[in-house]
């Protein structure tokens, strides 16, 4: 067989990078779940907002090396179920439900927030090959995507965290909350995409800055601060839902 055989086919290692960051994003999740089951909450909300930034990073990394592929594609939603999926749940379940009276009805809203993921992460894998969709992909999402799933689903744990120490009394409100957060996952409703957003050249340094107050925000105040955005960004919903039907009449 010549050297240039199968046997010897080599692929470049640019290639393997954004694999590499997936699979870092998924041992940040399996981490999660260690720590949160040793008591160590906070630090597995740290592990799951770092998961986050890497989902938003492996996608851009591989754009940028030209290394996309169907593996890396698959590889991504698995882990996205991981994190966004299994690991809030998980958590939910162990802070608020787990040893008392709710721990049944608890146990089935993390179970249908798992669902509910799983099935937002298929509907968007197929919609891929969708040209027919009714939602203009390159501005909007259909339903909730899942890191910001896992964001709003994880909020009665920034509030508890910020201070709201009664929280865990309220267990049919947190039951009722969790399925809310599941069905915006699986609805249709357009929620603003991010991925193809362009700034005009006069915001970009107040954009910049943004960045910086949001980023040095997240390190001193971080449960307050992801509260907030889960405050604005369900806010948004209603927004983006006006703003396509709108662009759909013209």
């Amino acid at each position: 067989m010549s050297a240039s055989g199968p046997k010897n086919k080599r692929t470049p290692f640019r290639k393997f990078i954004p694999n590499l960051v997936t699979i870092f994003a998924m041992c940040a999740g399996l981490t999660a779940i260690r720590v949160g089951l040793d008591g160590h909450y906070k630090t597995a909300l740290y592990l799951i907002v770092l998961a986050m930034f890497l989902d938003a990073a492996d996608g851009k990394i591989a754009r940028y090396l030209k290394s996309e592929s169907q593996f890396g594609a698959e590889l991504d939603t698995l882990a996205d179920f991981l994190n966004f999926g299994v690991v809030p749940a998980i958590l939910l379940y162990r802070v608020f439900f787990a040893g008392t009276e709710y721990a049944s009805i608890g146990w089935l809203a993390v179970l249908l927030l798992c669902v509910c993921c799983a099935l937002r992460l298929a509907r968007f894998n197929v919609a891929l090959d969708d040209n027919a969709a009714s939602v203009a992909k390159d501005k909007y999402f259909v339903g909730v995507p899942a890191p910001a799933l896992a964001c709003l689903a994880l909020m009665p744990l920034f509030l508890l965290f910020q201070g709201w120490s009664t929280i865990g009394e309220h267990a049919y409100l947190l039951v009722g909350y969790t399925i809310f957060t599941g069905y915006l996952a699986i609805s249709t409703l357009p929620t603003f995409s991010l991925k193809h957003l362009a700034i005009n050249v006069n915001w970009q340094v107040p954009v910049m800055i943004f960045a910086v107050i949001l980023i040095v925000s997240l390190t001193v105040y971080p449960w307050r601060t992801l509260a907030i955005a889960n405050m604005l960004y369900l806010f948004s919903l209603p927004v983006s839902f006006w703003m396509n039907r709108n662009s759909t009449k013209r």
